[in-house]
Parts: C-alpha cells; structure tokens; sequence
C-alpha cells in the first residue's frame, strides 16, 4: 500500500504545484477582460490535465530508472539484471547509468582481481610479514608469520605476539614518525631463534589502518652455523687431544723400541685400534649433532608409528643386550596414534635411550620401555596440547645418577663417571643429541633417578592429526653402530 500511495502523493503535488501558476495567470488574464473568464477556466483545465498526464510519465519513468539503478548495484552479474527502462523522458539517462553500472561493476571486480594477487603473493612469500596500526595491533599477517606465531594472530598487540624489548621499542618509534630501521633480536621459544627485523613506516594508513611494516629475516640458521663452527673446533680440538697423543705415543714406540716386539704390537695396536675407534664415534656425533641444531627451527610434519619403530631399535641393539645378559621389553598400548616425527631421528633418539640403559643398568636384568597415551603432561616450560601426548619411558635399575648431577646431563661431553663411560665407548655427546631432536619435535624429555632405584627417561611427543597417515613401517637400522654415552636430557626432573 505505501509503494502506491508515495507515487500517488507525488504524482499530486508535482501536478498541483505545474497548476497553480497557470491558474493564476489565467485568473489575472480574467480580471484585466484579456481572455472571457469561461475559456479561460477551460484552457486552464486543460493545461493542468496535459501537465498531470506529463508528471505521471515522468515519474513512472523515473520510479523505474531508480528500481533499475538499485537492482544494478545489488547485482555484479550482468547477465541477470533486468533490461533498462525505454521511458519516453529516461531513455539516455538510463543508458547513461548503465555504462556507468558496468564500468563500476568491471572496477571492482578488477581491484578485487589485483587484491586478490596482491594477497596470494604476501602469502607466498617465505619470510614472515606483518602489518600494524596506529595502536601497535596486527591488521594483516602472511602465512609465514601465522605458522611462526602459531595462528592467526589478527587483532593482537604486537607485544602479545612477539616479546622482545628491542622490536618493541623499535614499532613504537617508528608509529610515533621516527625512520624506519634494521634491527636483530632473539626469540626463546619454543627453540631459540634469531631473526632480523625491518620496521618501516607507511607514508599514509592503508586499509584496515595499517601504519607500520614488519618485515621479518629468519637468520637462526647462519648464526648457528658460526656458534657450531667455533664449537666444533672448541670440542674436537679438547676431546680428540687424549686419543690422538695416544696414538702418537704408541706409533713412535712401535717404530722405535717395540719394533721387534710381537706382543707389544699386539697389545698396542688393539689399544690405538680402540682409540681410532673412539675417535670415529666422537667425529660422527658431533656432526650427527651439528646436522640436528641446523634443522631444530624446524619442526617434523610426518606421522610415524612407535611401536614398529621401538621393535626395530630393540632388534638392532639385540647384540649388545645379549652381551650383558639384559632382556629388552617393550609394553605397548593399544590402539596408541601416530606422532609427529622424523623416523631416522626418532630411531636415534630410541636407540641413545635403550643403548644407554643397557649399558649402566644391572647385567642380567630387564630394560623396561613403556609407550603410554595421556591426556595431559607437563614439563618445565613445556605443555601438552588438547590432544595430549604419547609418552615413551625407558627405564633401568642400574647405579642411578645422583641429585647434584641432573641440571649438567644435557651438556656436550658431560659425564657423571667419565672413567667407565670412556671405558663403555661413550663419546659425552648421547643426550645432547636425543636432547635436540626432542626440541626440534617440540616434545619434552624428563628423567626420574636416584642412587641405588636405576634411571627412568621419558620422551613426550604430540600425536599426529587424524589426517596424518604414518610412515612405512620399515625402519632404517643403519644407526645401530652409533653409540651414545652417558644419558642427557631436555628436562631433568629429580
């Protein structure tokens, strides 16, 4: 009913308001005798009646040029809006609105075309992006910058994101109008990363109010490539310096006074046979270690099963279990998920762990390995997530380790009894390499010991999604002849 009555109500005073000035200036031609007042009633009449007829089609032609115009902007798609009105006093204007409807129509459909390029080429970027506003808070992030903070992290304060005083400090100067700026900061969790950071500001707010640019260079690789090279020639240097004098004693006594000696070149070159062999093992786990920190940045995506795996390292250390008498068990929950891991490095993680208890636990006794699914689990500075994690605990009653020593076992060449573990072949690298690669599957690792009750090391590693499919089963066994040394671990817990 109101959409007749307004084009009705217009439609009248559009009408009333073309004949009020006719019928005054018929009623002043009347008075002056000009015109007899009877044709002037009737001119006027009839002048009214061709004006209301005109205002009728003007606004019938108008009403539809406006539904038309409405109907054009609510739909892009040009093959399903309505033909434009033929009205007898619209026809150019529509005309007119039409091309203008498609030239608007094919704009935006070209920005939203170059918005989405511009958005698919942000996120192809490797290196980590953001954009803030006046208020410090994130308005855009590539998917770079989402997978190093952990999600979306639209609408947060730079501060909740990425806590370092410096970049903080930076962002801050730069919002207030300071130049753009370099800067190299550090972030600890959850593995210690170094990145660059270029701050720039935007000469003008774009959409969504971004003010600042927060361009990010993960360096952590080249950094740690110097630390580990000066590490590297640090630790060689110390701990092949007792094998190597050996070997250069005992090579300047065979070619001198035991030249002729049989049984004292037996002898000796069992023991430098032993010691190049010392030698090989320490050069292996240190690179096998170096290969370990360059990726730990870096976390696994595979899903890998445990328990083929465990069985796999239990078979490859069959040799040695069998030398001290040890029986190897492994207790298995059923029906336990996948978890996120590198198979090769999870063997050796298995293998340093298993090796180890057999080695400093009792002769003739049982090297326990439990693979348990919990729902929750928590460590210093590590928490299990909704889905909980799987734990894998290796234990053995040998000596166990005292309290004083626990906070040092993740040290490089740290030994509780260096006598015996130099004795057993170990090179002080075993759990600084199980400590690493549990902190590249941003896992965690405790240990439970006490002199006298034997040792109990346990990894936690986070199930695979559902859509995760495991590994091949078949596990590389090529590492069984790594032997590591005396346990480290991530987290000591006494």
């Amino acid at each position: 009913m109101v959409a007749r009555v307004v084009p009705l109500r217009r439609w009248a005073y559009l009408s009333l308001a073309a004949s009020l000035p006719l019928g005054l200036a018929f009623l002043v031609l009347g008075v002056l005798g000009l015109t007899p007042p009877v044709a002037a009633v009737l001119a006027w009449a009839g002048l009214s009646l061709i004006t209301a007829a005109v205002a009728g089609l003007m606004l019938a032609d108008a009403g539809a040029l406006a539904r038309h115009v409405e109907a054009s902007i609510e739909t892009e798609d040009e093959a399903r809006r309505s033909p434009a009105p033929a009205g007898v006093f619209t026809r150019e204007l529509a005309a007119s609105i039409e091309r203008m409807a498609r030239l608007g129509t094919e704009g935006r459909v070209r920005l939203a075309s170059e918005r989405a390029e511009l958005e698919r080429a942000l996120d192809a970027l490797p290196e980590p992006l953001l954009l803030l506003d006046a208020d410090r808070k994130v308005v855009r992030a590539n998917r770079a910058a989402t997978s190093l903070l952990g999600g979306d992290v639209t609408g947060r304060h730079i501060s909740a994101s990425l806590r370092n005083p410096q970049l903080i400090e930076a962002v801050e100067q730069t919002v207030e109008g300071a130049e753009g700026r370099d800067i190299e900061f550090t972030l600890q969790a959850p593995v210690e990363r170094t990145f660059a950071a270029r701050v720039e500001r935007l000469p003008e707010p774009r959409e969504g109010g971004a003010a600042v640019l927060l361009a990010l260079v993960d360096f952590t690789a080249v950094r740690r490539t110097d630390q580990m090279r000066a590490d590297f020639v640090a630790n060689a240097s110390h701990e092949i310096r007792t094998p190597l004098a050996t070997l250069m004693g005992f090579i300047e006594t065979l070619q001198g006074s035991a030249r002729d000696d049989a049984a004292a070149r037996e002898r000796f070159l069992a023991i430098m046979d032993q010691h190049g062999k010392r030698m090989a093992r320490l050069v292996d786990d240190l690179l096998s270690l170096s290969r370990i920190e360059m990726n730990e940045h870096t976390p696994p995506t595979e899903a890998v099963s445990l328990p083929p795996l465990l069985a796999n390292v239990r078979n490859t250390l069959a040799w040695r279990a069998e030398q001290r008498g040890v029986t190897v068990g492994i207790d298995a929950e059923e029906g336990l998920p996948p978890v996120i891991g590198d198979g090769d490095e999870l063997t050796q993680v298995f293998l340093n762990l298993v090796d180890n208890a057999i080695k400093y636990g009792d002769e003739q006794d049982t090297v326990r390995v439990d693979v348990r699914r919990i729902a929750e689990a928590e460590a210093a500075g590590w928490r299990a997530g909704n889905d909980g994690a799987v734990a894998v605990a290796v234990a053995d009653r040998g000596a166990g380790i005292p309290r004083e020593h626990l906070p040092r076992l993740t040290e490089r060449f740290y030994r509780v009894d260096k006598a015996r573990s130099r004795e057993l072949g170990g090179t002080g690298l075993g759990l600084a390499i199980v400590k690493h690669i549990v902190n590249r599957h941003r896992g965690a690792l405790t240990i439970d010991s006490a002199p006298g009750e034997g040792s109990t090391f346990t990894v936690y590693l986070q199930p695979a999604a559902k859509a995760l499919q495991p590994a091949p089963e078949g596990i590389d066994e090529t590492t069984g002849d790594h032997t590591p040394d005396q346990p480290d671990a991530a987290v000591m817990k006494p």
